[in-house]
């Protein structure tokens, strides 16, 4: 069973576009992925364009085997560029609300260009919003 999450990015108009992601959804995981490796509106944009991903890697990569994980070596599996699904791009909404009514799953990140990334993730009976940077260090905290 996977932690599903969203990855998502501010556009100047304030639409924001995002993808689904269905494994290892935490902060500890895609959380810290997306900290150390998209960290540009480019790779931010670049990651999103992939569509929705099975995993998300290190780096964006290049078309694999989907069924063979021992290929993957480190970077994103997609469903449309690696299983050849059709109906899987990115989808731009109207607002981050907006997505995660349409969308939101256990861990919902959102890239604003110029400002970084924010998460927001289910906390006991509440969700909680903050910078991506701050859920880390307390990650590694608990640790």
């Amino acid at each position: 069973m996977g932690t599903r999450s969203t990855i998502a990015i501010q556009n100047t108009d304030g639409t924001v576009t995002g993808i689904y992601c269905h494994w290892d959804g935490y902060t500890s995981h895609n959380g810290a992925i997306l900290a150390e490796n998209y960290t540009t509106e480019d790779t931010v944009r670049e990651l999103i364009a992939l569509g929705d991903l099975s995993s998300l890697g290190e780096k964006i990569g290049d078309k694999v085997d989907f069924d063979d994980y021992k290929s993957h070596n480190g970077q994103c599996v997609a469903y449309g560029r690696d299983r050849g699904e059709r109906g899987v791009e990115a989808a731009t909404h109207d607002s981050w609300t907006a997505l995660l009514e349409d969308f939101g799953q256990e861990y919902d990140y959102l890239f604003v260009p110029g400002e970084g990334w924010t998460v927001r993730y289910f906390a006991g009976w509440d969700n909680a919003v903050e910078p991506l940077a701050e859920a880390l260090v307390k990650d590694s905290e608990e640790a």
